[in-house]
């Protein structure tokens, strides 16, 4: 229901963008909070950033804040990463996730659709 697409093989100090959309069948009229994590191997799934309904308001994860940046297309549940200065440790699935009745969420708890996931990988 949430397809990601972007990911790929790096090098480190690269940059690349990711993109999610939720099916317009399933969630035309259900605006979402949307929100990005990762998970590296053996690792848990962490948060790294999301954005509101309405696209004002974002939240980024420290390891993350001033190198991505989401956005999104007002009023569409499709969201983009755009990842600059990466780094190997930034290596891991990202999913993409949707979230409703809640106007941003952090809280991996709070979004009940995810994405399949797409791998970055970082090369040092």
């Amino acid at each position: 229901q949430l397809a990601e697409s972007g990911g790929g093989l790096v090098q480190a100090g690269d940059s690349l963008n990711l993109s999610c959309a939720a099916s317009e069948r399933t969630f035309s009229g259900y605006p979402m909070a949307m929100g990005w994590f990762r998970q590296a191997p053996g690792k848990e799934r962490e948060f790294v950033a999301a954005i509101s309904v309405d696209g004002d308001a974002t939240h980024y994860a420290d390891s993350v804040s001033g190198r991505f940046a989401i956005s999104r297309i007002r009023a569409k549940n499709i969201v983009y990463l755009q990842m600059n200065s990466l780094k190997s440790e930034d290596t891991a699935v990202y999913y993409c996730a949707g979230a409703v009745g809640t106007p941003i969420a952090v809280l991996k708890a709070l979004y009940s659709y995810w994405g399949q996931g797409t791998q970055v990988t970082v090369s040092s």
